[in-house]
């Protein structure tokens, strides 16, 4: 277990540092200017050489992408160019807002998804088989304004059963999280449906409905767990999609959270929030599936970390 860890943390390593590296190098060749984003229209040629001088922005790729490695091995992320407030900090105060949506998006996703995977392969070929993936292939198809504004529109401007937008209270929570639920829930039900469809072929699946078991504890206690291995590794990828790519549902909502501040941070071309956000966003995907396969083991003892 420590060699798998060390060798699992040395290749997490490697994958930060190329993504820091090749975001770094798209933003570098970037034709906008995030200098004239802050000097202003009206701005002098002078005053907007002053700005690029102190920024470090006149410097070498190479000096500039050194110096950023420097600070975020330090855990400085930059300051933002715009806000002049430190990057980490900004990020911090984003984050438990998005923490709180990837909960509850990924428990909708779960509920939505496993269940109807699991219903469908039970009923393989059947009609309610064949509604249920046509049901998740438009799930994993509409665009997320879409379901956002359909879901806006129905409970909270019609029925009046949930707030417009806002964060701070559990109201304001469900919309945005099932919004995701609904489209992250196809891809888990399709996964489910496959994974659950080969283990029911097992021949320990035989064996245990040979000797007499009920229908229910042989899904229950041998296909399930068998079956959901796949789709803890989807959990795992998810944390990171949730941790900087909720853009536009976060936007529709009026959620607080860091896909709406990288958003922001686009839009004026504020190059620090945008690298914060996407360092963050690659922690979370690279820790998460980490997370995914310490704990393999502990569903299928059969899986050994070598």
């Amino acid at each position: 277990m420590p060699a798998y860890l060390l060798r699992r943390l040395f290749q997490s390593a490697l994958i930060l540092l190329g993504v820091s590296l090749v975001t770094f190098i798209l933003l570098y060749v970037l034709p906008a200017d995030p200098v004239r984003q802050i000097a202003g229209r009206s701005a002098t040629p002078q005053v907007v050489e002053n700005i690029r001088r102190q920024l470090g922005l006149d410097q070498p790729f190479l000096v500039q992408y050194g110096r950023y490695l420097w600070g975020l091995l330090q855990g400085d992320f930059g300051r933002s160019y715009l806000q002049k407030t430190d990057v980490a900090t900004l990020i911090a105060a984003r984050l438990p807002a998005t923490l709180q949506l990837m909960g509850g998006a990924i428990l909708c996703e779960l509920v939505l998804g496993l269940t109807m995977g699991i219903v469908a392969a039970l009923r393989r070929g059947r009609a309610l088989d064949q509604g249920l993936m046509i049901v998740s292939f438009v799930a994993v198809s509409a665009p997320q304004f879409v379901v956002s504004l359909l879901l806006l529109y129905v409970f909270a401007v019609k029925l009046g059963w949930f707030p417009i937008g806002g964060y701070g209270t559990l109201s304001h929570l469900v919309l945005p999280a099932v919004t995701l639920g609904i489209l992250g829930s196809g891809w888990y039900s399709r996964m489910m449906r496959s994974s659950m469809i080969d283990v029911l072929r097992q021949d320990y699946i035989r064996t245990a409905r040979a000797k007499g078991l009920t229908r229910g504890r042989v899904i229950l206690r041998h296909a399930l767990p068998n079956a959901i291995l796949p789709i803890v590794a989807m959990i795992g990828i998810d944390i990171g999609i949730f941790m900087g790519g909720i853009v536009v549902v976060e936007s529709v909502f009026g959620w607080p959270g860091i896909g709406q501040l990288a958003w922001q941070a686009i839009q004026r071309i504020d190059i620090p929030i945008i690298m914060g956000v996407t360092m963050v966003s690659a922690c979370a995907i690279v820790l998460g599936n980490l997370l995914a396969d310490l704990v393999a083991p502990f569903i299928d003892p059969r899986i050994k970390l070598k």
